[in-house]
């Protein structure tokens, strides 16, 4: 493809994605807005205290899904600055009340119903342009075409151009070229304003940024420390009722066949194959721990070549795109290395997809990962899942992940990890 080519695509791709964003921003963001005001609204009749986090709720996944496609589609990374719930809120009622509560004091929550009221309009308008610049030349073209004549009776205007002859048809194409021009140029750009000019209202000052790092670090400390604890423990479990077990075994046959190699050199002998064999089990138990504790391919090989190896073993098709100018440190190539297992694993058992993609590449100081499938959709990174495990894992690091799973699929789960490769 040549580079023309190649921009007209690109600014096809973009009115495209500008034609989606504008009925998200115009169709999502009012109604969400609509519901929310009358949701807090209806707080002190009660109503409200049912409702209100439900809808807010749903802003927070619609304003999540912006982040997704503004970090998928043109690198726009937006905060996720949602304080946590505590893990002990109750249910029924008094627990609805409490999640209100906490939810309406989240910073996060008034720049979320900010973002709603700039995006129904500031932000509609940006994605329509990137849309229109490329949409409307069509209409000139097809005036030129001879549609002008079904408006013989009064005159037509195309932008500045009133349309009535086939001169001025052809003028009308002449000035759809114009705009097209333009939005081959400007498309891409457009669509890019409209995410910086999401991250502008929803991503935190600062200060509240540099404080919610701080409380996410230290509970993904403590999370770290519970993990690395349990990890032992499953260890230490592994090794007394698996490898252990069988070498006290080899023993104690080692022990008879001491005995019985002059009295019963039969017995003797299959005692020997026995503990032949249980020495090659203990062997494949040990070598199975510590690929479960740091797998040899990727100390060896790296990450991209780790997460091939695991494809490979996966009964679903799956295609591995790795792009990395070098190797991370060792912790942060564990903890990616064992997220993508985990997606890998929960899309080969549940998902019910056929195909799997996973992109795994580096920018601007971050490891970006995406595993895609086209199974039936409907993962939640709730409370208990896999999901959620992945992304404590993830914040150990000051990883970040995102999670688009619509009902019938597809889903995709994109991380991050800021690090240097080297």
């Amino acid at each position: 493809m040549n580079r023309p080519n190649g921009r007209i695509r690109a600014a096809l791709l973009a009115a495209g994605r500008g034609l989606v964003l504008s009925f998200a921003s115009i169709v999502g963001s009012v109604t969400l807005f609509v519901l929310t005001v009358l949701a807090i609204a209806f707080i002190p009749l009660g109503i409200g205290l049912v409702a209100t986090p439900y809808t807010l709720t749903a802003v927070r996944k619609h304003a999540n899904q912006r982040r997704l496609l503004a970090a998928t589609w043109c690198d726009v990374r937006i905060p996720v600055p949602y304080r946590p719930f505590p893990k002990d809120l109750r249910d029924g009622f008094v627990g609805q009340v409490e999640r209100t509560g906490l939810m309406l004091k989240d910073p996060a929550t008034w720049r979320d119903i900010r973002w709603l009221l700039v995006d129904m309009t500031a932000g509609y308008v940006v994605a329509i342009l990137a849309a229109a610049l490329m949409i409307y030349p069509v209409e000139g073209f097809v005036l030129a075409a001879g549609l002008w004549r079904v408006f013989t009776d009064d005159r037509y205007w195309y932008a500045f151009v009133p349309v009535d002859s086939q001169a001025t048809a052809l003028a009308a194409a002449a000035v759809g070229v114009g705009f097209f021009a333009v939005g081959v140029a400007l498309s891409e750009r457009l669509l890019r304003a409209h995410f910086v000019l999401a991250r502008s209202v929803l991503a935190p000052t600062h200060e509240q940024e540099l404080a919610l790092r701080v409380d996410r670090l230290t509970e993904t400390r403590h999370e770290a420390v519970d993990t690395a604890a349990s990890e032992l423990r499953r260890i230490e479990r592994d090794l007394h009722d698996g490898a252990q077990a069988r070498l006290v075994a080899m023993g104690m046959n080692l022990g008879t066949i001491e005995a019985l190699v002059e009295k019963d050199p039969a017995q003797a002998k299959k005692l020997l194959a026995m503990a032949r064999q249980s020495s090659a089990e203990a062997l494949t138990e040990l070598r199975d721990l510590v690929r479960g504790i740091h797998p040899p391919v990727l100390a060896e090989r790296g990450l991209g070549d780790a997460v091939k190896a695991l494809a490979l073993r996966l009964p679903i098709r799956t295609e591995v795109d790795v792009e990395l100018s070098g190797r991370a440190d060792a912790p942060v190539e564990s903890a990616a290395y064992f997220a993508v297992s985990e997606l890998l694993t929960n899309a080969a058992k549940h998902s019910g997809a056929d195909r799997i993609w996973v992109d795994l590449h580096d920018a601007d100081g971050h490891l970006r990962i995406s595993v895609t499938d086209n199974g039936k959709g409907g993962a939640q990174a709730g409370s208990g899942s896999g999901l959620s495990g992945v992304e404590r894992r993830l914040g150990t690091f000051d990883g970040i992940m995102a999670v688009s799973s619509p009902a019938g699929g597809p889903t995709m789960v994109t991380m991050e990890i800021p690090c240097e490769l080297s």
